[in-house]
């Protein structure tokens, strides 16, 4: 019966995929209400669109951009430079925020794998 309950769980596990969480830097664009995305090295990722209902479990970790080093580019909205732990779909949309750090704009101004924001 020991076994029975023990493969159960074990396939159970197995058919759950597991997340990884991975770490993107990058622009984080933030150009009009309730839209948000990241342009790393290698994608744009979509944080939130206005309308869509989808918001990412974790927005609450990412804070008020404009109040460290901050590009304004529309009244209150703009763009940063940053590091976020997220979990992705693997295609296009960041479906999870674990972690969020605000750097120095010139941290992604220098990295030549970085497309400018615009």
């Amino acid at each position: 019966m020991k076994t029975i309950a023990v493969a159960a769980a074990l396939s159970l596990a197995l058919a759950v995929p597991v997340l990884a969480a991975e770490t993107r830097c990058g622009w984080i664009q933030n150009p009009t209400p309730a839209n948000w995305w990241l342009d790393d090295a290698q994608n744009t990722w979509t944080i939130m669109t206005q309308g869509s209902g989808h918001e990412p479990e974790g927005m609450d970790l990412i804070p008020d951009i404009s109040e460290h080093d901050y590009v304004k580019t529309n009244g209150n909205y703009g763009y940063a430079c940053a590091c976020m732990g997220v979990e992705t779909d693997g295609k296009e949309r960041i479906t999870r925020i674990l972690s969020f750090r605000q750097l120095a704009l010139a941290k992604c101004r220098n990295d030549k794998a970085l497309k400018f924001p615009g």
